[in-house]
């Protein structure tokens, strides 16, 4: 069977929604995670999510901005290891998915150039394990 013009752009618009659902959508930020310089010290630190009450929700809403006003677009629970990346007031930018990230010290203030999930957290539900 010959494919006619009508059965291609089906099969296009079924890949393109299938691209728009994925993964990446889900992590379109409105706030960009930022890698900042900090003279001779390491840009971010490891974390731990901590303290989620088992009576509550039971994660905690990783959102596109920092702030309830921004979308939720993952949750994590409690031991789920996160890195610290960049703070606007008690919101943290966190990159989460990966074992391991480099911390080294920059040049000059960046996004965050891991191809991991990234998002934004409050921080009383964070705790500082290392860095």
């Amino acid at each position: 069977m010959k494919p006619t013009y009508l059965n291609l752009m089906g099969a296009a618009a079924i890949a393109a929604a299938s691209f728009v659902a994925g993964p990446a959508a889900a992590q379109q930020l409105d706030v960009t995670v930022m890698e900042r310089t900090q003279g001779d010290l390491d840009t971010c630190a490891q974390g731990e999510v901590r303290g989620l009450k088992a009576d509550g929700d039971g994660f905690l809403a990783v959102r596109s901005g920092p702030s309830t006003k921004y979308r939720k677009i993952d949750e994590l629970i409690n031991g789920n290891k996160v890195w610290l990346f960049d703070q606007k007031g008690p919101w943290v930018g966190i990159v989460y998915g990966v074992p391991d990230v480099d911390c080294s010290p920059i040049a000059k203030d960046r996004p965050v150039p891991y191809p991991a999930m990234k998002g934004w957290v409050h921080e009383n539900w964070i705790g500082v394990t290392a860095g």
